[in-house]
């Protein structure tokens, strides 16, 4: 299984941005989803996760202004950011967890997430 994650950029306090990460190959029975993020000089941080039961959890700095979500397949999962701060300047990198009869990681590449203020 890979990860591609794209839709970082660059855009200004108070915007939006979605983040797409979609996996190539077989992630079939449950796995979980999660995107962490890493600003310059910090360690990495929780940002949202979603199982495929549907719940869905949020780091304390991003609720009320992020959305995980995926598409019908799957294999493919979002994070909607809206109000975006200078704070959230970081690389965001998208996790899947899938517990098969082993349970592996995967990670994404990441992707840059640039607020301006």
């Amino acid at each position: 299984v890979q990860l591609q994650a794209s839709g970082g950029g660059l855009v200004q306090a108070g915007g939006s941005l979605r983040l797409s990460c979609v996996a190539s190959g077989n992630i079939a029975g449950i796995h979980v989803w999660d995107w962490f993020r890493q600003a310059p000089g910090q360690g990495r941080e929780f940002v949202a996760s979603l199982t495929t039961g549907g719940t869905i959890r949020y780091g304390d700095s991003v609720k009320g202004r992020f959305t995980i979500s995926n598409d019908n397949t799957g294999n493919t999962v979002y994070l909607q950011m809206s109000s975006l701060k200078p704070d959230d300047t970081a690389v965001y990198y998208c996790k899947l967890v899938n517990y098969g009869s082993e349970i592996k990681d995967y990670w994404g590449q990441g992707t840059l997430v640039t607020v301006s203020s």
